[in-house]
């Protein structure tokens, strides 16, 4: 058998990244109440398609959420130009911000979707436990999605995993490519689940007049 080392090059990786900011956690979640009790009384059934879940109107121009959107904001910044991007041609923009819930009476959930028009999406969760739903992602390679092989250890992730999961704590902030499919499994409604939706575009700064 030939056991040749062969270079590996790791290329076309998605890289997905999460950090904990506790700390803002209880200004925030007062922040979102009104919000989610108007999602209450407007869809008082909860959001079509997705079960007992309720969906707040834009939170953009909100100076409660300031401090979260600037760390985002240059997060997502510092985070292209990782990835080799050319950010000092563009302006990033936040073009949706807002808060989801699914209640106690369960079903909540979100099918697999992308954010395609945008460059950087995420979350930032309120209130979850081990009880709740969680996100999960999916390669975003359609070919390689087409050609999955089954696995020998479905536990383990590997050049072969067709999608992995974050188990959510208050506090986890999350950033992907907005490209990543992803959804968010069933919830149960053993307690209530909340959690914010941001997605951020890259404009160059010659169409935005910069």
């Amino acid at each position: 058998m030939n056991k040749d080392t062969l270079n590996t090059y790791n290329y076309f990786s998605t890289p997905i990244y999460t950090i904990d900011k506790p700390e803002w956690v209880n200004k925030i979640d007062k922040a979102c109440d009104k919000y989610i009790k108007e999602s209450y009384k407007r869809d008082k059934k909860g959001k079509k398609d997705f079960g007992h879940s309720y969906h707040s109107t834009t939170m953009l121009g909100d100076k409660n959420f300031t401090e979260l959107q600037d760390y985002i904001g240059a997060t997502t910044n510092n985070l292209l130009n990782e990835w080799g991007c050319d950010v000092e041609q563009y302006k990033i923009y936040f073009t949706e911000l807002w808060v989801q819930e699914f209640s106690r009476k369960g079903g909540g959930h979100h099918d697999t979707h992308t954010h395609w028009d945008n460059h950087m999406s995420g979350f930032y969760f309120l209130k979850c436990s081990e009880k709740t739903s969680y996100p999960v992602f999916h390669d975003p390679r359609p070919a390689a999605m087409i050609t999955k092989l089954p696995m020998k250890n479905p536990s383990e992730v590997n050049y072969n995993t067709a999608s992995v999961h974050i188990k959510p704590r208050p506090g986890t902030l999350v950033f992907f490519p907005a490209y990543v499919p992803h959804q968010f499994t069933v919830d149960d409604g053993s307690e209530p689940f909340r959690f914010i939706h941001f997605n951020l575009q890259a404009v160059r700064k010659i169409i935005v007049g910069e």
